[in-house]
């Protein structure tokens, strides 16, 4: 199998980012791959995936500018969907996924039911890579972040020099702290993130520079 490759879209109307993560296998030539957070209007994510296989669609958490675009991306591509359970009724739920309320921005957004529920210190198996599951609760009660080797995907927990907003339903700020300072950082400086919205930054930065967080 090659070395896995990272491709990141800003989809919707608060640039959401998804990411798909590629590996080709060297023997057949075909190119596998998982999507995290396949967010609103996902039409430039479809063309790129028409001749690739996915493996899965990880959600970080169930705000409709990252599950917007489930429905669409798991009829074309036949895969499954992981969340964690805290947010599972989320996705069927316009009023939860926080659809309802932003009215201007989108109309009520549902989609079909997650088939596996995520939860803390899981491993996923996929690409031939192991993929850590952390619950980083605070922005949204059910937020986890995915570690691989040296990079971690956030969703809305920690971005670069900001965190996730906490003034939403089932938003805790004091749980939102206790996983960044207690689990993320934790980790080796040089990993790598790839947050929900804006820039790539690493641990290392963050805990030195992050004005939230310092």
């Amino acid at each position: 199998m090659s070395e896995m490759r990272v491709e990141s879209f800003a989809l919707g109307p608060l640039q959401t980012n998804c990411y798909l993560l590629t590996v080709k296998d060297e023997e057949t030539g075909k190119e596998r791959g998982l999507i995290i957070d396949p967010g609103m209007n996902p039409k430039g994510l479809l063309k790129r995936i028409a001749d690739t296989h996915i493996e899965a669609i990880l959600l970080t958490h169930a705000h409709f500018d990252h599950m917007g675009g489930v429905d669409e991306v798991r009829k074309a591509a036949g895969c499954p969907v992981y969340i964690h359970d805290l947010e599972a009724d989320w996705l069927t739920d316009a009023g939860k996924n926080g659809s309802m309320r932003w009215q201007d921005v989108t109309p009520p957004l549902t989609t079909d039911p997650a088939e596996y529920a995520l939860d803390e210190g899981m491993t996923l198996e996929l690409l031939g890579e192991k993929f850590r599951v952390m619950h980083t609760p605070g922005h949204s009660p059910g937020s986890v972040s995915f570690l691989r080797g040296n990079d971690l995907f956030s969703g809305d927990v920690l971005f670069r020099l900001s965190v996730g907003r906490t003034d939403l339903p089932g938003s805790r700020e004091r749980d939102l702290y206790a996983s960044i300072q207690g689990k993320l950082y934790k980790l080796p400086d040089e990993v790598k993130v790839y947050p929900g919205h804006g820039p790539r930054t690493t641990i290392g930065f963050e805990k030195a520079n992050n004005p939230f967080t310092r």
